[in-house]
């Protein structure tokens, strides 16, 4: 009953995810939306992380399994794809270290953020 219980809270925020991109007129995904909700329903401690941990993890450990037919279509797209090699590459490497820079930035400033907590605290 836990993890009914769980997956319902989860498919809540997907559905109000959904039911967003419905209502609003911007081009972001339903799952972005729902994202999003659940990040600030935890923010705000209107949902605890303890209640949606179990599904959550069973939810990632699946993330691997979705990457399978996407792969096998780039294998199968190969020859179209390597027309836009360079470009492709080059996507990849910007945004690569796009995101290793925002996440390193990020993480520093969390971290200074927690010392200076500590040190007040």
């Amino acid at each position: 009953m836990k993890y009914l219980y769980q997956a319902g809270i989860i498919f809540l925020f997907t559905f109000l995810g959904e039911a967003l991109t419905a209502l609003i007129p911007l081009p972001i995904p339903a799952a972005i939306w729902g994202l999003m909700l659940l990040f600030a329903a935890l923010c705000f401690k209107l949902i605890r992380v303890e209640q949606i941990r179990e599904c959550a993890a069973f939810l990632t450990a699946l993330l691997p399994a979705l990457f399978v037919a996407p792969a096998v279509n780039l294998m199968d797209q190969a020859r179209a794809l390597l027309s836009s090699l360079p470009a492709v590459v080059t996507i990849v490497l910007v945004s690569t270290a796009l995101t290793l820079l925002t996440a390193g930035r990020v993480t520093q400033a969390l971290i200074k953020k927690g010392t200076k907590e500590e040190k007040h605290g």
